[in-house]
């Protein structure tokens, strides 16, 4: 069942490949799902959480190799793609604990139901913008790490992806946090709710990851435009005022 999370990933790379700018455009995705498949079915499987991150980053690090292989342009940002794919495997190898604890043998049954749903919503969104209401994304860790992944991919790195990488390392903490005293109660409420206030902060704080837009660089190009603009407009301003003036004065 973990192979399933390196097949599919490779197949949709393969496909992207097509086109060798959507492999950078389109990548966040596929390095999720990636991610998201070992990660959470391996731990479900085997029941360590380090195991789940160790060969969910092996599978993220394959990926971008053959990303670089069939012609993907170098990472703008390679610091905050590897922090954003360690912080993803983390919040989604401690999920696959959880189930691997709670529901022993049949822990990767609701790995794969939990994998499968999240995958789809991945693959609509990114191929239907749109198409998903924000409110439901910003439910998903699945789609936090897409957005953390792609902004680190084509926008300014860590800094802008910075909301996304608080959930996802929140979710984590709590949800381990929930394992290492099953069967308490009480820390099961304490992961809905921070799963909860954190999909706020994502949906209040993170805008989604528009593939090819480098904010940085937008900002850079768009900023002198804007300044000459307003000196622009403080000018007729004023030209209109002693216009106005002079009509009143006679002068």
């Amino acid at each position: 069942m973990t192979l399933v999370g390196v097949a599919v990933p490779v197949l949709l790379m393969l496909v992207l490949s097509a086109a060798p700018s959507s492999l950078l455009l389109k990548s966040g995705p596929v390095f999720t799902l990636g991610l998201m498949g070992v990660g959470i079915i391996a731990a479900s499987i085997i029941g360590y959480f380090w195991i789940g991150v160790l060969l969910a980053l092996v599978n993220g690090a394959g990926l971008v190799v053959l990303a670089f292989a069939l012609g993907m342009s170098t990472l703008a940002h390679p610091t905050s793609t590897g922090l954003a794919m360690v912080i993803a495997s983390g919040s989604f190898a401690a999920r696959g604990a959880l189930f691997s604890k709670t529901l022993s043998r049949k822990g990767w049954l609701m790995a794969l139901f939990v994998v499968t749903g999240e995958a789809s919503v991945l693959l609509i969104a990114s191929l239907w913008p749109g198409a998903l209401p924000d409110l439901f994304l910003a439910l998903l860790p699945a789609q936090w790490s897409s957005i953390a992944i792609q902004t680190a991919l084509t926008g300014t790195g860590t800094l802008e992806a910075l909301p996304v990488l608080i959930a996802l390392a929140g979710t984590a903490a709590t949800t381990l946090l929930a394992t290492k005293l099953y069967p308490r109660p009480w820390p099961y409420l304490l992961m809905f709710t921070a799963w909860l206030g954190l999909s706020a902060v994502v949906y209040f704080e993170s805008l989604p990851a528009k593939p090819g837009a480098d904010v940085g660089s937008v900002a850079s190009a768009v900023m002198p435009v804007v300044t000459a603009g307003n000196k622009l407009e403080a000018s007729n301003r004023l030209h209109k005022a002693k216009k106005k003036t002079s009509r009143l004065t006679g002068l």
